[in-house]
């Protein structure tokens, strides 16, 4: 008999996030298999269906709330008993009425172990949410051997199964630089760039690299663009901004809400990646950059520390002189010939159809 599995698709009705993106890449290669049913939910279904399209074994569930609570205790045990589903996929918070086989996905638990970069309040409430998900899960999956050790450790679960995260092919198409550095600078006015895409919080140190980018003089010949939402504000970065010359803070670029075309163009247009984030449960950003054959720097930390290829490009993000000796080095040592190989390297090592694999060899193996 095929195998039903219900997939908690909420984070759909919101921006791009990182949950959002791994369960688009792992579904759009598991959902080939014509043995197993497929039943997304969401409250806006016609986002899933834009994504997922129409297939013979796949099905679009409503919500009927946009609460998480009612949600969980009230939406999502309704759907999956009407629907006879054998496994449900949730990220980090289940249901409590648990009506199935649970599968869940805890990408990282940075927040019990770096306490200090995050809300008292948020962390105590995630700490409470993640456990109970993690202790009701019968499959427990992350991407990264970091994650696996501090989940089984700051959540007390044994067995938590590793599965790569794919970089979607887009970041590795062939472009034009000249012209989509062209198009930027018609679009936003600047042309040579550094670049920097996550959330806006004091763990991903945008501090570090802006008074790197300041005490470097960069501001003379480049902009430093940062994208990405503020999740939590961070006061070193906020202050040395305010205190900077005008025409310095000019060349400062902060973009918040920005559509996936415009940000795929923006990393294509970068004349440097910088990700000197402090701790990440996995790091998909550095990993697009270098699909997209951009010169990266990447921090040596957390989960980011399992990217070896990045050799002489790695960084120790709490030491802001090895911060500025790498970007002045990387900006005037640029080997476009090693850019092309290490994006082949991840195309081959970093991709949905390995995870999707991995996913299913967990799942067979659980279900047999």
């Amino acid at each position: 008999m095929k195998k039903n599995i219900f997939i908690d698709c909420h984070v759909f009705d919101h921006g791009f996030q990182g949950t959002r993106t791994y369960i688009q890449g792992l579904y759009l290669e598991l959902i080939k298999d014509k043995n197993t049913n497929f039943y997304f939910a969401s409250h806006n279904v016609e986002n899933l269906k834009n994504v997922f399209g129409v297939a013979e074994n796949v099905f679009y569930l409503k919500y009927k709330f946009e609460n998480k609570f009612y949600r969980l205790l009230v939406d999502v045990p309704k759907l999956i008993a009407q629907n006879n589903i054998d496994y449900a996929h949730f990220q980090y918070i289940v249901s409590p009425i648990k009506r199935c086989k649970y599968i869940v996905s805890t990408h990282d638990v940075l927040f019990l172990e770096f306490p200090q970069y995050f809300p008292r309040l948020n962390s105590l409430k995630n700490k409470i949410l993640f456990k109970h998900g993690a202790r009701n899960a019968d499959i427990i999956s992350t991407g990264s051997q970091y994650s696996k050790s501090k989940i089984e450790h700051y959540l007390d679960v044994e067995n938590v199964n590793v599965t790569v995260y794919g970089v979607e092919p887009i970041f590795f198409e062939e472009y034009d630089k000249n012209l989509i550095q062209e198009q930027i600078q018609k679009k936003y006015g600047f042309k040579k760039y550094l670049v920097y895409i996550s959330r806006h919080e004091p763990r991903k140190n945008h501090y570090r690299l802006l008074k790197s980018f300041i005490d470097l003089e960069l501001h003379n010949d480049f902009h430093l663009v940062l994208i990405g939402d503020v999740t939590f504000r961070d006061k070193e970065f906020d202050q040395l901004l305010a205190t900077l010359e005008e025409s310095i803070k000019n060349r400062i670029i902060l973009i918040n809400k920005v559509a996936f075309k415009d940000m795929i163009e923006l990393l294509r247009g970068a004349t440097l990646a910088v990700y000197p984030s402090i701790a990440e449960g996995f790091g998909l950003p550095p990993l697009e950059s270098i699909a997209a054959r951009i010169p990266t720097l990447c921090s040596k930390t957390t989960s980011m520390a399992e990217f070896d290829f990045f050799e002489e490009d790695f960084v120790n993000p709490l030491d802001i002189e090895e911060l500025k000796r790498k970007i002045y080095n990387k900006l005037n040592n640029i080997d476009i010939e090693r850019q092309i190989e290490l994006s082949k390297l991840v195309a081959e090592k970093y991709n949905w159809i390995i995870a999707a694999k991995q996913f299913k060899e967990i799942l067979d193996n659980y279900h047999n």
